[in-house]
């Protein structure tokens, strides 16, 4: 079994650096059914029998497919895995992302991941900010983070992590409230977060990185393929690789319908990247 990166500890727990993220089992856009169901279901046991115990996941991929998916392929659970789940989004008909995140919407959401888990309470839901149209905007998250903290204190919920937010609604968060952990677009060529990551480091706060290669756009740089070449490696583990180098609190979810980039992804987490490599990378990003 591959080291998957080392370890970190999350909500009370200590898992693998190297995860899985289910977004891309659902169709295209996180919309719809899967390509294949029976690949699908096939990912997700190979990403256990190969160490995974951290899945990324949310009942708004598909929506509900991916859960359902999550609990037909692997219920009854590992006691090691770790679901994280987030809240705050739905889709429509069209499936267009929309705001879902009045009181009584969070709980809703939060209970309707537990119903398609199959399990009693969420371990960790990240709250999805969705202040502006996509990325990270201004916005009080008080009124948002609120109704968490009550589902925790009725026990339907254990850890609440936040998501797609500014390094000052960060602060805001962990004024309120223990946060588990950020996830937020970040990768070898998206690195506004530089600061916020050493800031997190610092508390044990986990960094979790979403879109990690690229995302709908992925990676694309002579560089990086240029130290791809010289290492024997794919671009994308290289990618992956240099954010598990880049510090010691990112968790990697990177997510794929394949069972072959599984493995790829996989085996990135055993890559070394010398030195005069990680300089040439860190020039794309800067």
């Amino acid at each position: 079994m591959a080291r998957l990166g080392g370890t970190h500890r999350i909500a009370g727990r200590t898992v693998h650096r190297m995860g899985y993220g289910a977004m891309q089992l659902a169709g295209p856009g996180a919309f719809g059914p899967p390509r294949d169901r029976d690949e699908a279901v096939a990912v997700l046991r190979e990403a256990i029998s190969l160490g995974i115990d951290h899945i990324d996941t949310s009942d708004y991929y598909g929506p509900y497919t991916v859960n359902r998916l999550i609990r037909e392929a692997l219920d009854p659970y590992p006691a090691n895995l770790l679901l994280v789940t987030k809240l705050g989004a739905r889709r429509n008909a069209a499936g267009e992302w929309l705001r879902w995140n009045a009181p009584d919407e969070l709980e809703h959401g939060l209970r309707d991941n537990m119903w398609r888990l199959g399990i009693e309470a969420v371990e960790v839901a990240n709250l999805r900010l969705m202040f502006g149209h996509v990325g990270p905007a201004e916005g009080d998250i008080r009124p948002l983070l609120e109704p968490l903290i009550a589902c925790r204190e009725k026990g339907i919920l254990k850890h609440i992590g936040i998501s797609n937010a500014l390094p000052s609604q960060v602060a805001e968060a962990r004024k309120m409230t223990e946060i588990a952990c950020v996830q937020n677009a970040y990768n070898l060529a998206n690195r506004g977060d530089d600061a916020l990551i050493d800031e997190l480091a610092a508390a044990g706060i986990p960094y979790v990185p979403f879109f990690p290669l690229g995302g709908f756009n992925p990676l694309q740089s002579a560089k990086l393929d240029r130290v791809a070449a010289e290492l024997g490696a794919t671009p994308m583990q290289v990618a992956l690789a240099w954010l598990l180098q880049r510090s010691p609190n990112i968790l990697l979810i990177p997510g794929t319908s394949s069972l072959a980039h599984l493995r790829e992804n996989i085996a990135a987490a055993e890559l070394e990247l010398p030195a005069d490599a990680v300089a040439e990378l860190d020039k794309i990003g800067g």
